[in-house]
């Protein structure tokens, strides 16, 4: 590379700073871990990818016999290489979803893996995926579903059918013991999810917090139960658009299914609590059960390298975390064309960000430059506040440099961990941010030019 000459400049007039005695919200030391692994994914294998024509809320007396379970070549060692090569630094496994099918030998009833033939109900899923993790180093992370479970026939948000009083107890009592059991047996999680959020104690679900609090403090909670320190939040979809600007503070968390699109999820700046958003998605799009679960002959439905590009920009480049749905086949294999996009993808991210062309970064400083030796082609800028100090910026601009003269070529709000800005504006020969507006004396860790 050659040699970058580097300019601050410390000052401008035109910027609207708050009192530098702001209070900030500050983020914990879990959810900067978490922001700043920026991807993850996510596992799903459940009695429809045995029995496909299982829809549970079209009958709920029905359960598939639990000897269809069956995964003869599981391998979560192949599962996390893929998510290694994707580049992802977490993956989340669906411990238990909706049918209410359990991956572990639980021993709150018999319908999991302990009665299945796959290794003559002496298999662990969750102790495999664990192992695995640490062996490719990637954080665990686990899903599960509290408020589904066609099992006990339990529906969205946890409450039992029947409307019986015993039966809510008994129910409550599964899932304190079934998460009592993952969350003791296992190890230390980076990430637990709560699909659709908690049921309170007082509408008939458990008291949530207090266990999250005793036996997982420094995992980070997907709508976790209010109150939690460590919460994050959903973005509103599952198409793996975070809403711009996406703040790390906000008033107020979701407890919506994942199945219903809601707007104004942007957080918010002036927000009482650090809650940073999530966006979870799928790797094929309109495929069964939203693409989710696998389903033979919908290689057709994996996302292209493109849209994997914009899915990047739109999580990532927006201060969001980025959760990309996995499917694992019948054979209990991540099938080879996931595998082979999920490679792709990594490959193309780093590819991407390879050539770093100059970089700075300023604490208390309200105009940033980076000035080259000759004119650079820049396709990508990204900008970072140092979150651990909150999210100050409001809003900022960005400008490109020819010739001497400077032009108005990006700007926004939002920045937090990370901001990313793609420009098709040609040569530059210097890059410069400014902030226009922040709540007390903007932190900016990085302005990088790719």
């Amino acid at each position: 590379m050659k040699k970058i000459f580097l300019l601050l400049v410390l000052w401008t007039s035109s910027v609207t700073v708050r009192s530098q005695n702001v209070k900030h919200i500050l983020p914990t030391k879990p959810q900067i871990e978490w922001s700043e692994a920026e991807i993850g994914v996510m596992y799903h294998l459940d009695m429809q990818v045995f029995e496909p024509t299982y829809l549970f809320r079209e009958d709920w007396n029905y359960q598939p016999d639990v000897s269809k379970f069956n995964p003869t070549e599981l391998d979560t060692d192949q599962w996390l290489k893929s998510a290694k090569a994707a580049g992802a630094k977490y993956a989340v496994l669906v411990a238990k979803h909706c049918s209410g099918f359990s991956l572990w030998p639980t021993s709150a009833h018999d319908y999991s893996v302990k009665n299945v033939p796959w290794k003559n109900g002496k298999g662990d899923i969750v102790k495999d995926f664990i192992a695995s993790c640490k062996k490719y180093g990637i954080k665990p992370g686990l899903y599960a579903s509290a408020s589904v479970n066609a099992y006990f026939q339990v529906n969205n948000p946890g409450r039992v059918l029947s409307g019986n009083q015993e039966d809510q107890e008994k129910y409550k009592q599964i899932v304190r013991t079934q998460l009592t059991e993952l969350w003791t047996q296992y190890g230390e999680l980076f990430e637990i999810w709560f699909d659709g959020g908690v049921l309170p104690p007082d509408k008939g679900g458990i008291e949530m917090l207090s266990l999250l609090k005793k036996y997982q403090p420094k995992a980070a909670a997907f709508q976790g139960p209010y109150g939690y320190e460590n919460n994050i939040r959903w973005v509103g979809n599952e198409n793996g658009v975070a809403p711009y600007p996406c703040w790390s503070q906000a008033d107020s968390t979701t407890s919506a299914t994942g199945l219903i699109q809601i707007k104004g999820l942007n957080g918010s700046p002036d927000g009482a609590f650090w809650c940073p958003g999530e966006a979870d998605f799928p790797l094929r799009k309109h495929a069964f059960l939203g693409g989710w679960f696998w389903k033979e002959g919908e290689e057709d439905k994996i996302r292209s390298l493109e849209d994997l590009k914009s899915r990047y920009n739109e999580t990532v480049g927006r201060n969001t975390n980025m959760l990309l749905g996995v499917v694992v086949d019948d054979r209990g294999l991540v099938p080879d064309a996931d595998v082979n996009r999920l490679k792709e993808f990594g490959d193309q991210v780093d590819k991407r960000f390879s050539k770093l062309l100059g970089s700075t970064s300023g604490k208390g400083l309200n105009t940033l430059t980076v000035q080259f030796a000759k004119p650079q082609n820049i396709r990508d800028v990204i900008i970072q506040e140092d979150i651990a100090l909150g999210q100050r910026v409001r809003e900022y601009a960005l400008y490109g440099q020819r010739k001497g003269d400077w032009q108005r070529i990006a700007e926004g709000s939002s920045i937090g961990h990370k901001r990313i800005e793609s420009l098709q504006e040609g040569d530059f020969d210097a890059i410069k941010l400014v902030i226009e507006k922040s709540a007390g004396s903007p932190m900016i860790k990085n302005l990088a030019c790719y």
